[in-house]
Parts: structure tokens; C-alpha cells; sequence
């Protein structure tokens, strides 16, 4: 392929509405253009990477016994309304009628189209077990979309659906998924880490991330760096030891103390001269099953994901101030669970331990202290709600943890009988009993893969692809367009390599050398051979490894061979 030829409209100057390093180079490097918030297209060098990406998973799906299929995007509402889920799932379900006004979606995940599909199709513990994915478009609402392809409304992701006839093959299937994303992410040139997740709107029990690491990560990874432990959670599902004192004082009598202008947990410290371990924090939050409040200590913050399956609530807002002085009669920072009535009161379990505590008195400008847990106030529920971070002790081993930021590429899911038992699909053993179908799920974002490559892969001039996944290994670029030996042994150079199997792209254009150079590096071929006149002189020419800079010099006739080692190598 000639550069003259292939569109790609590089620009000089970052777009003004991209937030993140992909979004900019994938903007400023041609790949893609922007149609509305969210939705983008993608261009040739784009489109190049994402074939390189979803072959990569077909290779590893179909290895593991994948079978690809192609399901409607356009999802029927009877299939959501029957496993409960259209009326819950929230604003991100794209939602429209036909012109018999018959209700639909597009679909964001294919839960419900592929178990109706197995539950007519399959019915013999002999069918079993069953790996079915697609590669197909996904679309989500979101309420901002942003960064690019990281949230799109519009994007492709690989979804995988196990069926098996109990928890014992769920885990084996569960297991073959795994091990194919370890290998998809790796065939990629990523640095990952597979980490316990929460489930979120998918349901199910068992989970795990597969988490890009960059610093412009979304999510928060908690990990222990002690080897051979390897305890690793998303921020939102991390667990840690409760940090418990050895015994509990004599309790004092509670008094209420003034505390003007006295809010935060470090205004309060100052004020009162205590630690904020012996500070309870009270968190008002509204749910769609009313006001609830959240007790952690003050030298800690409220982990929402754990605080909403406490609540076994779909909504989970922070209450506004109006909320908060209507609920206790205090602005906020003056919280406090003594005496608060008309919510759920959910307590940290570190916080049910603490004695002679600090706490909002419900009143302006005013603290208790001396207050007992269970004594002075009491709860709905005890439970881990706090958030893990770093220096945490690790729940296996107690060393301290460590964070990193990461991008989520792919999630396994085990769904077990969510979905089988509400759509009724079900198989019959060797005696003719019938049994639900067990479930796992597994995603991975093919676009969102793109973005956390750059984003792990770039410097101040643009992109550097990992081999596996550039659109072109090779890019030839002659000095001089109007050298003519230099136009004749860039040509030979790159028919060479074409006719060899290399994807290479010659730059022909009659651009200045910096130009050609500079275009090079912004769309980040890994390889670059440079036919210069100085070179030439010497009877070679350059060959420039774009992540390290590297440069040989090398005669026509080793070149190839040296092209095809290192893609090999790859």
C-alpha cells in the first residue's frame, strides 16, 4: 500500500474536545472522526487494528472450543421484560418502537437473545457443555459519553456465553476463558493483570477483570505485591482486614461539645484533639427505597458498590444538603447516628468496634463524644462497606497492598442459573430430570482495547504500536523523492517485503523528509526504513525500531531477513 493512496488525515494540533492521550493520537494520527458523542468512525488505519484484535480472539476463542455466531442487535422487549430486566436496567438501554409500536432495544449485551436461543435449541445433558460468541456492535447511553473509545455509545466487544450442566463444568469452562484472555492480552503487547471485580448489571457470583495497567486508568487495582500471594481486586470489590483495636475501653458518658465551623473529618481532628480512627463518619445517601445512611471511620471512605449490595438497592445517590439538614435537622458534617430515625442505617464493621467515638450531633456547629456503638445507636445491618487502598493489609497474607490504575478490557463472568431459571432454559440428565442450564459470560471490548494499547504505548511523538496489533509492520520512506536511486531501491525494498508477506506501506508522497518522519512516528509503525543518500553511498540503509530508537545499518539483500526475525519474534 502507497501512503498517496490511504487516508490518513494527520493533524499537527490536538483536538480541543479530547480528554485523553488515545483520544488525541487516534484523532491527530487519522485513525478515527468523530460522527456524534460517542459514535466515531473508523478509518483505514483503525479499521486494520481492530481485524488484528478480533482475530487474535477468534484464534483463542475457537481454541478453546468457541463457536461464532451472529445474534440481532435489535433485541425484542419480551425477552428483557421476561428475565426482569427492562425495567431495571436504567437509562443506558437504547430503547425504541417499531412502527407497530411494538417495543425494542440495542442491544448493550446478549444475556437474554442467547439463552432464548439455547433454551430452543438445546435439551439433552448430550448437547452440553457449549461455548457460543459473537463480535459484534454494543450500544450503552451513556450519560457522558467521553475519552474516546474508552466510552463510547457505540462500540465492538467479543461476548462469549457457556452453557453447562452444573457448577463443576461452569468452572471449567470459566477456567478455558481465563486462560484464552491471558493469551489474547498477552498476543497483544499488553501489560495486564487479571483482578476480582464486582458484577454490576450483568449479575451473577464470581468475577474478574483483565485490567490494562496506565496511569490514565478509569479504575483503581488493589494488589499485593507479595509473591507467590498475587491478591488482586478492583478497587470497588477489594477486601482487607478490619483494623480492630485489642479491647474495648470502659465506656464514658456521651456529652455534646461545640465544634463552630468544625466539618471535616481534619477540622474536627484539630478541634478535638483525637485521631480519626475515633471519628464516625455518617453518610446520607437516597435510594429508590428511601434515605440511607453509611457509618465508616473518619480515616476511611465508603465503598458505594459494597454499600449498594447492602442496601439491595438500584439507585445510590449522595444526599444534597437540602436532603441532609431535612433528614437530621443539621447542615452538613454535623451527621451523626445517635437519634437518627426514618432510614437504613448500614455500620462499617470497623466502626461497631470503636469506643468512646467522636460523631455529628445532628445539630449545627455541634459533636458527641464518648459514643458507643450499640449502646448510644443502633443498625439495620453491620458489614464490610469500606474502600481498600493502598497500604491496606492483603486479606491472604497481610502484607501491605499497593494500587495501580487500570483499563478494563474484558471481564469473565459466572452467571450460574441468573438467567437460565427466569427464561426457563433447561436440559435433561441420564434419568430425564430437568435441570437449569449453568451460565458464565465473558467480555472483552475490542474497540476499548485499541485505546488502552495507546494508552500504554506512546511517547511525545505519538503512538508506538505493539507488533501484533500496528496496522503496518513497516513503513519505507525515501529521503528524496527526486533521487531517483533512492525512489528505485525504496520501490525494490518495498516490493520485497510485500512479496515476502510483510505489511509494509511506502511513504511516495512528495512531502519534506521531516514531514514524512514526523507522520511516521505519530501513527507509530513499529518499524521504520529510512533510503537516504548518505546510506546509499555506503551501499545501506536505516532501519529505526520505533519503541527504542534503535538503528541499523543495513545492506538491501540482509534486510528482509532482518525484517521477518523481528516480526517473528513478536
Amino acid at each position: 500500500m502507497r501512503v498517496s493512496q490511504l487516508l490518513i488525515p494527520t493533524l499537527r494540533e490536538t483536538p480541543a474536545d479530547a480528554e485523553v492521550i488515545s483520544h488525541q493520537l487516534m484523532v491527530r494520527a487519522g485513525f478515527i472522526r468523530k460522527a456524534a458523542a460517542g459514535v466515531y468512525n473508523f478509518l483505514p488505519l483503525a479499521w486494520r487494528v481492530v481485524k488484528k484484535i478480533e482475530q487474535i480472539v477468534r484464534e483463542e476463542m475457537d481454541r478453546q472450543g468457541g463457536q461464532e455466531i451472529m445474534m440481532p442487535i435489535i433485541q425484542p422487549a419480551e425477552l428483557w421484560q421476561e428475565s426482569g430486566r427492562w425495567d431495571v436496567y436504567g437509562p443506558e438501554l437504547f430503547r425504541l418502537k417499531d412502527r407497530h409500536g411494538r417495543d425494542f432495544c440495542l442491544g448493550p449485551t446478549h444475556e437474554e437473545i442467547i439463552t432464548d436461543l439455547v433454551r430452543g435449541e438445546v435439551s439433552s445433558y448430550k448437547q452440553l457443555p457449549l461455548l457460543l460468541y459473537q463480535i459484534q456492535n454494543k450500544y450503552r447511553d451513556e450519560r457522558r459519553p467521553r475519552f474516546g473509545l474508552m466510552r463510547g455509545r457505540e462500540f465492538i466487544m467479543k461476548d462469549l456465553y457457556s452453557f453447562d450442566r452444573d457448577e463443576q463444568g461452569l468452572d471449567v469452562s470459566y477456567n478455558k476463558m481465563y486462560a484464552a484472555y491471558t493469551n489474547i492480552f498477552s498476543r497483544c503487547g499488553l501489560v495486564f493483570r487479571p483482578v476480582e471485580a464486582d458484577s454490576g448489571a450483568i449479575g451473577g457470583n464470581d468475577t474478574h477483570e483483565f485490567m490494562v495497567l496506565a496511569e490514565s486508568g478509569e479504575a483503581t487495582v488493589v494488589y499485593c505485591p507479595a509473591e507467590p500471594c498475587g491478591y488482586a481486586a478492583n478497587s470497588e470489590r477489594a477486601i482487607s482486614p478490619p483494623d480492630l483495636p485489642a479491647g474495648r475501653e470502659e465506656p464514658a458518658p456521651v456529652q455534646e461539645v461545640s465544634t463552630p465551623g468544625s466539618r471535616t473529618v481534619e477540622q474536627v481532628t484539630a478541634a478535638l484533639k483525637v485521631g480519626p480512627d475515633r471519628i464516625i463518619k455518617t453518610i446520607l445517601y437516597e435510594t429508590e427505597k428511601g434515605m440511607a445512611a453509611a457509618l465508616v471511620r473518619g480515616d476511611r471512605e465508603v465503598n458505594e458498590i459494597k454499600l449498594q449490595k447492602a442496601l439491595d438497592v438500584l439507585r445510590l445517590e449522595i444526599a444534597g444538603p437540602e436532603a441532609v439538614t431535612k433528614a437530621t435537622g443539621a447542615p452538613v458534617g454535623f451527621a451523626g447516628p445517635v437519634g437518627l430515625k426514618g432510614m437504613t442505617v448500614v455500620v462499617d464493621t470497623e466502626v461497631e468496634a470503636i469506643s468512646n467515638a467522636v460523631c455529628g450531633a445532628n445539630k449545627n456547629d455541634t459533636h458527641l463524644i464518648n459514643v458507643n456503638p450499640g449502646r448510644d445507636f443502633s443498625w439495620h445491618k453491620c458489614t464490610d462497606i469500606r474502600l481498600v487502598r493502598q497500604g491496606f493489609p492483603c486479606p491472604n497474607c497481610s502484607t501491605p497492598m499497593e494500587e495501580a490504575r487500570g483499563i478494563e478490557v474484558g471481564q469473565v463472568f459466572k452467571l450460574g442459573t441468573k438467567y437460565s431459571k427466569v427464561l426457563n432454559a433447561v436440559y435433561l440428565d441420564e434419568k430425564g430430570i430437568s435441570h437449569p442450564i449453568v451460565m458464565g459470560c465473558y467480555g472483552i471490548g475490542v474497540t476499548r482495547t485499541i485505546a488502552a494499547a495507546i494508552e500504554q504505548n506512546y511517547d511525545q511523538n505519538g503512538i508506538i504500536w505493539p507488533l501484533a496489533i500496528a496496522p503496518f509492520h513497516v513503513i519505507v520512506i525515501p529521503v528524496s523523492n527526486k533521487d531517483e536511486l533512492q525512489m528505485e531501491t525504496a520501490e525494490r525494498i518495498y516490493r520485497t517485503l510485500s512479496e515476502d508477506g510483510v505489511e509494509v506501506l511506502i511513504d511516495d508522497r512528495n512531502e519534506r523528509p521531516g514531514v514524512k518522519f514526523k507522520d511516521a512516528d505519530l501513527v507509530g509503525y513499529p518499524l521504520r526504513i529510512t533510503v537516504g543518500s548518505k546510506t546509499l553511498a555506503e551501499g545501506k540503509v536505516e532501519l529505526r525500531h520505533r519503541r527504542s530508537g534503535l538503528v541499523e545499518l543495513l545492506r538491501e539483500d540482509e534486510l528482509t531477513g532482518r525484517v521477518r526475525d523481528i516480526i517473528s519474534a513478536c
